[in-house]
């Protein structure tokens, strides 16, 4: 054996002890790309190792200005505008729209109307909250579960398409009203389909709630208490998965939702896992829901979908190809539009990700002099550094799927 000096390591001192491996933080730019960041959304974040020290969250990307797009357009015009604000739930936006507008009007809609807006919002909030669970098991690499998540939604834009003509950019529901009224054999359908969907819920919970590899993912990580949710005006089903039961549906109940049959499902940790529970239960909720005001709608019978005040709600294309009034009436509606009374009024509904809610000011004239949306997705972004500081790189993306930003909705 060799007695001879041994060769000191880089940084190594004189007396033996280990050298100083500590290196500068790292600055890594994070997309946009797609899907990890949704394609909209770049992360600038300040690394030691893996560990995250700090995260900037700039958005932006769509580059549209839904808001002063819709102040250069007819009121009529602005509603496949908010379609694209969030296209996983194209209906909740037209109709959080459209109630503000009718809010300015002092207009009601009739009981038909209400079922069916109800219909189509939670058959829309389905398809949301599927795009969710199954598009964030599969950025953390589980393709099965995405593919069960995937086809239930597939089978709800069905249901959807069947109800109003379009999967994803639907403008189904109008200013005193909606497109039209349930197409015959949609009841027997929703029967099958929503059987369907339960049952393949049923094998993403087997493949995902209880797998040891998901659960460590998920949980302890991203936790946001319910004092920084309320601080930082989180809704949704991030804040109940903190502990919160807010929902406007239960607690500022608009259309019919006070006689619907449904709970609020709420956790205690608010973390990842928790959220992940929570719109899960969500969906077997609106389940129920749909299933009520498809039964609601049978037992109602025919009967007016629409306002009948020719001043606000455009007349049935059926009408329009057949009658000389209702021509003139949608050639003056569509060139000119509605005059809403001069005001203003704030409106919110319960979205997929929480208070979604517009303000609007009117002159009287036929166009918005401001339309401001309050969307869930930008505010519910806020605290997103605070989620991560301290954690891994690792545990970022499954943070920010559970927030569900939709990059349409955070475009200012």
């Amino acid at each position: 054996m060799s007695t001879g000096p041994r060769l000191r390591l880089p940084g190594e001192r004189k007396d033996g002890a280990q050298p100083d491996l500590h290196a500068e933080h790292q600055i890594l730019n994070m997309g946009p790309s797609h899907p990890a960041t949704h394609g909209t959304v770049k992360f600038l974040i300040e690394l030691d190792g893996e560990s995250i020290v700090d995260l900037d969250v700039q958005v932006g990307y769509v580059h549209r200005g839904f808001e002063k797009e819709c102040e250069s357009r007819s009121w009529y015009q602005c509603i496949p505008y908010t379609d694209r604000l969030n296209y996983n739930s194209a209906i909740l936006c037209n109709l959080g729209f459209c109630m503000a507008v009718e809010k300015l009007l002092e207009i009601e809609t009739p009981e038909r109307c209400q079922w069916l807006r109800v219909l189509a919002g939670e058959i829309s909030r389905l398809g949301d909250h599927l795009t969710r669970c199954g598009a964030s098991c599969l950025e953390l690499q589980a393709m099965t579960p995405f593919l069960y998540g995937i086809e239930a939604r597939e089978l709800v834009w069905d249901l959807q398409e069947m109800l109003c003509g379009a999967r994803v950019t639907t403008n189904y529901v109008r200013i005193g009203g909606v497109k039209h009224d349930l197409p015959e054999g949609f009841a027997a359908a929703a029967g099958d389909l929503l059987a369907k969907v339960r049952s393949l819920l049923r094998d993403f919970d087997a493949v995902v709630t209880r797998n040891r590899i998901f659960v460590d993912r998920l949980k302890d990580t991203g936790v946001l208490s319910k004092e920084d949710c309320i601080r930082h005006a989180v809704t949704g089903p991030v804040l109940r998965a903190a502990g919160v039961p807010l929902d406007l549906r239960k607690d500022e109940p608009y259309l019919v939702y006070d006689q619907l049959d449904f709970d609020v499902p709420v956790g205690t940790v608010g973390d990842n896992y928790d959220r992940y529970l929570v719109c899960v239960e969500e969906m077997q909720q609106s389940l129920r829901i749909v299933e009520q005001c498809v039964d609601r709608l049978g037992a109602l019978g025919p009967g007016p979908v629409d306002v009948d005040d020719p001043r606000v709600r455009w007349p049935a294309k059926g009408r329009v190809f057949e009658g000389m009034e209702e021509l003139i009436q949608q050639f003056k509606s569509v060139t000119e539009g509605p005059k809403v009374p001069a005001g203003e009024g704030y409106l919110a509904i319960e979205s997929a990700n929480g208070e979604l809610g517009f303000y609007l000011v009117s002159d009287g004239s036929q166009r918005p002099v401001k339309v401001r949306c309050r969307p869930p997705s930008f505010l519910n972004l806020q605290p997103l550094p605070l989620m991560v500081r301290g954690a891994m790189l690792a545990d970022l993306i499954p943070t920010f799927d559970f927030l569900n930003m939709i990059g349409g909705e955070c475009d200012r």
